[in-house]
């Protein structure tokens, strides 16, 4: 009887958690919610923290994947440099392959991924989309530059820190294709800043 309760609680909280979200709110920050609260109700004091980390890592890394994916659409439109729409190219590719990885492993491990982009994420889309023709594929590779090395420092992070073994063994893979994406990126912001 006490597990029926304990399970119908968490079920109240988790809806209740969801039913909170609305224009205003964080997607990333919403998930993670339903996350903690999933995690206090059915794990112990010792290994919550762990989970904890675990699910918000995955939930960062989500949010920055549908960023990098949804820029790259864009930029594949309006982009006019031919250097900058090969690697908006690269990032739908890659990151769509990731981002469904991704999503494969939060169902097996139950953990809630955000729906949409967070707002940080959403700042930096608007930031980059309303940029005129040209400045716009100059602030994309900015924004792509500065958004690899901080998800490098997370992925790396989460290589060695993640509780879950297939969590630091995504993170430890993935790794190596992002230091990749970031040297991509700082040879088109050289060539752009020297006028090539």
């Amino acid at each position: 009887m006490k597990t029926l309760s304990l399970f119908l609680a968490t079920a109240g909280l988790l809806g209740s958690l969801t039913a909170c979200t609305d224009g205003n709110s964080d997607s990333v920050e919403n998930a993670q919610k339903v996350n903690e609260a999933r995690n206090e109700a059915n794990l112990p004091e010792s290994a919550e923290k762990k989970a904890d980390y675990d699910s918000e890592f995955l939930t960062k890394a989500a949010s920055g994947g549908m960023l990098e994916v949804e820029l790259g659409k864009l930029v594949l439109k309006r982009g006019t440099r031919a250097d900058a729409k090969a690697f908006a190219q690269q990032m739908v590719t890659d990151h769509s392959q990731a981002n469904a990885e991704l999503m494969g492993l939060a169902q097996r491990k139950h953990i809630t991924l955000p729906t949409m982009m967070g707002n940080d994420q959403q700042d930096v889309y608007k930031d980059v989309e309303e940029k005129t023709a040209a400045n716009f594929d100059r602030v994309y590779i900015r924004e792509m530059r500065q958004d690899h090395e901080e998800d490098i420092k997370l992925f790396s992070e989460a290589a060695t820190k993640a509780a879950d073994p297939d969590i630091r063994t995504l993170a430890q893979k993935t790794v190596p294709v992002l230091q990749h994406h970031l040297e991509m990126v700082k040879k088109i912001e050289a060539d752009i800043k020297a006028g090539k």
